[in-house]
């Protein structure tokens, strides 16, 4: 191994360590270059780059045909900043509007398109962090037209997984009629002690039927200051 690359994986790992808060500005380009530039100091051409258009963000967008100007630039490590530069763009116009969960009735309404023609009843499971914001909404089961088993431990695994400060459960009543069974009721108790037990709190059990839902919170068949949680 070559003292350039003890010097890349050292990068590296410090990446992966620290993230890029801690990098100046030239190290950045350097960790990038690394991807394109597999020999050669990368350090040197950061430091190149920087003093030659000014600052980082100056580097990144510059078109491709001056940054390979700059000596042991070639036309991949061009296009590939040039790409870097225009990400950012990328990804602000296309990421996915931030849901906001707050209220039973926008938790209903999401729901309502979720299980829109499903003819078996599925369960599904809303993780919100800390400000009620939507993390993911995963299905985690199905059964047949009448019912559908509560996976009490994979819910816990679910919320877990994804961090998640609290969750809504949902199921589909697909006979058109969202009235909570004494099951529902019980399998919603169940599940705010298991969910307890980690620190997530239980907001909600919502029952979908065509454009109708019905909250057991809500309709005062669960309370979830009787488990403990701080709501």
């Amino acid at each position: 191994m070559s003292a350039h690359d003890g010097h890349r994986e050292r990068l590296r790992k410090r990446f992966l360590e620290e993230g890029l808060d801690s990098f100046q500005p030239h190290e950045v380009l350097e960790l990038f270059l690394f991807y394109c530039l597999p020999r050669g100091d990368t350090n040197l051409l950061g430091h190149e780059l920087i003093d030659q258009f000014g600052s980082l963000s100056q580097v990144l967008q510059a078109p491709a045909e001056e940054l390979q100007k700059v000596k042991g630039i070639g036309s991949n490590a061009a296009v590939f900043l040039t790409l870097i530069g225009q990400l950012e763009r990328y990804y602000e116009t296309h990421k996915p509007k931030e849901i906001i969960l707050n209220t039973i009735n926008e938790c209903g309404k999401f729901l309502e398109k979720r299980f829109r023609n499903r003819r078996n009843e599925t369960v599904m499971l809303l993780c919100l962090d800390a400000k009620c914001r939507l993390i993911c909404c995963k299905e985690v089961g199905e059964g047949s037209v009448n019912s559908a088993a509560v996976p009490i431990r994979r819910i816990v695994q679910m919320a877990l997984g994804v961090n998640a400060t609290s969750v809504i459960l949902a199921h589909n009543h697909p006979s058109g009629v969202a009235t909570p069974s004494q099951e529902d009721i019980q399998t919603t108790r169940r599940l705010a002690l298991a969910l307890d037990a980690v620190e997530v709190i239980l907001v909600d059990h919502i029952i979908v039927a065509d454009y109708d839902f019905v909250s057991l919170r809500q309709s005062g068949l669960y309370h979830p200051e009787e488990y403990r949680l701080n709501l």
